[in-house]
């Protein structure tokens, strides 16, 4: 069920994405007749698959059963996801409701209806799976509910974007405009995505709790000795809920919460009723384990380091899709021009890093903490046989195979057997933990690397040569493209300028001149260049203010009167040097105060003659 979270995350990405792609053409209305009979062929394959499965249950094992299942269904999401990017990316969907107001205003209220749809994937996936999954429950459970437990189960993951969704579609009708243009700001983004991610993680679980429909859990033997052993713990909680998963059937527990005020210890009736006193200890002081080694804040840090890290590499790795010629080819081989692969090479570099980063990067946490959680029970007790009993009946009652792992948990047969491990030779208890520890220190210092190599390429230090290096790779791309283009020789004058290689610049503008002599951004980028060149030998003056009164003849622009000043200015023609710079100054429409201080610097030097 965790799998959910990352489809309905992915989902996000794809129909986030959309707005990459040309959204000049009009809606063709055929979309929607295309995407309903792509829908049918989806759930013909969905009853297909799950009905081969059930006239097949007798040749499983039980276990057998359960892996087929979730086999299918995982391949079923995928498809789904697909289906869905294709009514976004191909048919255009969302592109029928651009012209509503409300859709305009509120943008998260069009991606809630577009997740609808995904949703209703999802919906059909578990209606045919339920056929088969029916046998699994120990008590009667309708199709209904089923649906509705998995659907309830995977909500919370959207809260937080949903919360701060909303808020950047509100913000823009805060009548303060200060605390308005606040929040457009790098560091505004930042502090309302942190902000937003503590409120919840500390109140979040008050919402899921209702979401997930749990009910406090009514006095009796067990409450009492779940009470006893958060006491013997020293575990503060808000209160003990009764978790109805999928109708109490599953034999599981959990516990959410930052804080005490707002902690709840989750518990399905099944697992009251399968585990004896010493069992259910051992299930608490697994859950227990969770809290007191912190597992829920570092997942608050994984989360946010995914959107640190998204929001400081997000426009870099943009820019350097620009420049990634080879993967264009590639493309192109498949008849996909230029401007239709750029949002497509996005779509997949995100919707990759996503997976990457939470599928095999929180998976690998995820199973490592569970581990450490289970081994928890050593603080309180030196045999951990009522955890390894619990175990046998998870498989046995719950028909799963004991070595089939998942992303997010090791199998069963590999948690009972490093439970026996630690029991044959403690110090591997120890040993665990400081891994983890190890584990989160270099997590944390790499995160803190690239958050500090992104902001300083996007907004630090590094920005000027990062945007010069892509600037300089798309010109010598476009070069090859249209080498008898001037404007681009200019361009790359420029850009060769701006890396003080000044006998690269001289070549590009001459040629620009030799190919366009009345191109005055040549004209008079070549006299600045050979008026005030660090380097001597570049440097002749003539030619400079020959140039410049070439291009100041053409145009009588604040930037050429102020290059032929400085040509004037560098051949002791101070006087008329101080006129140039003076009509510069009357035509400047901003930049006063540069063409400002060359006036006073020309009037200085002729008042010391």
């Amino acid at each position: 069920m965790f799998s959910n979270f990352i489809y309905f995350l992915v989902a996000l990405i794809i129909y986030a994405t959309s707005d990459l792609f040309d959204q000049s053409a009009a809606h063709d209305p055929s979309g929607w007749l295309q995407s309903l009979i792509l829908g049918l062929f989806f759930v013909l394959a969905c009853h297909l698959s799950f009905r081969r499965i059930s006239t097949r249950a007798d040749a499983y094992a039980a276990a057998g059963v359960d892996q087929a299942v979730s086999a299918a269904t995982f391949r079923l999401s995928i498809l789904a996801l697909v289906v869905f990017a294709a009514n976004i990316y191909v048919y255009r969907l969302n592109a029928a409701f651009s012209d509503i107001s409300l859709f305009q205003a509120v943008p998260t209220l069009e991606a809630l209806l577009f997740l609808g749809l995904f949703v209703l994937y999802l919906v059909i996936i578990w209606n045919a799976a339920y056929r088969v999954q029916k046998d699994f429950f120990a008590k009667d459970f309708s199709r209904r509910d089923y649906i509705v437990s998995n659907l309830s189960f995977s909500l919370p993951a959207l809260i937080p974007w949903v919360c701060l969704s909303l808020f950047a579609d509100l913000i823009r009708f805060f009548p303060y405009a200060p605390v308005k243009d606040f929040f457009t700001t790098p560091a505004g983004e930042i502090g309302s995505i942190l902000v937003f991610l503590v409120a919840i993680a500390v109140f979040g679980p008050k919402l899921i709790k209702t979401v997930w429909r749990c009910r406090p859990m009514e006095k009796s033997l067990a409450r009492s000795r779940i009470e006893a052993v958060c006491d013997k713990a020293g575990l503060k909680y808000a209160d003990i809920l009764k978790w109805d998963l999928f109708g109490g059937s599953m034999i599981t527990a959990g516990v959410m919460g930052l804080v005490a005020r707002y902690r709840y210890i989750l518990v399905t009736p099944a697992l009251v009723h399968s585990l004896n006193e010493e069992e259910m200890e051992a299930v608490m002081l697994h859950e227990i384990g969770h809290v007191q080694h912190h597992h829920m804040l570092f997942y608050l840090l994984f989360f946010a380091g995914f959107i640190a890290c998204n929001f400081v590499f997000f426009e870099p790795v943009m820019l350097l899709l620009f420049i990634a010629e080879p993967l264009y080819q590639g493309f192109a081989f498949f008849g996909l021009e230029r401007d239709q692969a750029h949002p497509v090479m996005i779509c997949v570099l995100l919707i990759s890093f996503f997976v990457l980063y939470f599928r095999f990067g929180f998976g690998f946490f995820m199973r490592n903490f569970e581990r450490q959680a289970d081994i928890h029970l050593y603080r309180f007790h030196p045999d951990a046989t009522p955890l390894i009993r619990t175990f046998y009946k998870i498989a046995a009652l719950g028909r799963q195979a004991m070595d089939s792992p998942n992303w997010h948990h090791f199998s069963i047969a590999q948690r009972i057997g490093f439970l026996e491990k630690c029991q044959q030779n403690p110090a591997l208890v120890d040993r665990h933990h400081r891994r983890v520890r190890r584990m989160i220190t270099g997590f944390a210092l790499v995160l803190a690397g690239l958050f500090w190599a992104g902001y300083s390429i996007n907004y630090g230090r590094l920005q000027p040569g990062f945007e010069n290096f892509v600037a300089g790779r798309l010109l010598m791309q476009q070069m090859a493209v249209d080498p008898k283009n001037a404007d681009l020789y200019v361009y790359v004058g420029d850009y060769y300028f701006n890396k003080q290689e000044f006998s690269r610049a001289k070549d590009a503008w001459e040629n620009v001149i030799r190919i366009d002599k009345g191109n005055v951004h040549a004209l008079n980028n070549l006299a600045w260049l050979l008026a005030t060149c660090p380097d001597e030998n570049l440097r002749d003056y003539e030619q400079a203010l020959a140039l410049a009164s070439r291009a100041l003849a053409i145009a009588r622009e604040p930037f050429v009167l102020d290059t032929y000043a400085e040509a004037l200015f560098v051949n002791n023609r101070v006087p008329e040097a101080v006129d140039a710079a003076k009509e510069a100054l009357a035509l400047a429409g901003d930049r006063h105060s540069y063409y400002r201080d060359q006036v006073e610097r020309f009037e200085a030097h002729a008042r010391a003659l």
